[in-house]
């Protein structure tokens, strides 16, 4: 069986996550998904990941591969994110994450409604967390975490100056075992590219409306679009590749 091109954005937040915009559900992001021709998306909130089986449901109805994701916020306040293959183990990751994780006692009008839908986008209920805070998590208690769920932990946006790894540390440590380093804008991530030129790299849009839906891409070059395929991909197994767009 020959290798297939699938494009890919992993980084997508829907209305639950309390930067986005209201009308990011589930339905219309995988539309839009569609609509720009991916064959792969993540759905991928902060600190939680109470959307996702409703959009794993609507992405397979739409014949697109849903990864189950969540974007954690270590205590330096450091994203990272994290894919699983299943919806359980994104929801045994989110249990690790509440435990350390704050109630929300900031006013809605500053942080958002952080709304949880259906199918029909209807809502269901708003998470009453801080989800935009940092967990008490080290950044690499939440790489050990993932991996222990078997789940990948990707450094999100090391391209920019704030809420990355490197610009929380200043490096990647060596004993935070991450998988692969994201950007979102390739043309600004030349010396960090440089630096860690040996390492995995993928390209999303980290995408909070709709427009930006695809904006930023990767190309896998996997058997089918499988979360397996990913993890052999990421680790340049049996042929399987991974590219920037």
């Amino acid at each position: 069986m020959s290798m297939k091109r699938f494009i890919a954005d992993l980084h997508i937040h829907t209305c639950l996550s309390p930067c986005a915009e209201l009308d990011m559900t589930p339905r219309r992001i995988i539309d839009k998904a569609v609509e720009k021709g991916l064959d792969m998306i993540a759905v991928s909130d902060h600190n939680s990941a109470e959307n996702v089986g409703v959009a794993v449901k609507i992405a397979s109805d739409k014949g697109i591969t849903l990864l189950p994701a969540i974007e954690i916020t270590s205590s330096e306040e450091a994203h990272i994110l994290a894919l699983f293959e299943t919806v359980d183990k994104a929801l045994k990751m989110q249990e690790v994450v509440y435990e350390s994780l704050a109630e929300d006692v900031r006013s809605k009008r500053l942080w958002g409604h952080q709304v949880v839908v259906n199918e029909k986008d209807e809502v269901l209920g708003f998470n009453h967390r801080l989800l935009m805070g940092a967990t008490r998590l080290s950044a690499k208690a939440v790489v050990d975490e993932v991996h222990a769920l078997g789940g990948l932990a990707i450094a999100s946006h090391v391209d920019r100056e704030a809420f990355s790894l490197i610009s929380q540390l200043g490096f990647i440590p060596e004993d935070v075992s991450i998988d692969a380093l994201e950007v979102t804008r390739p043309s600004s991530a030349g010396e960090i590219l440089k630096q860690y030129f040996d390492m995995p790299w993928v390209c999303s849009s980290d995408a909070h409306q709709l427009d930006d839906v695809g904006r930023r891409t990767t190309s896998f070059f996997l058997k089918e679009a499988s979360f397996d395929e990913v993890v052999m991909a990421l680790k340049g197994i049996k042929g399987r590749e991974v590219q920037c767009n």
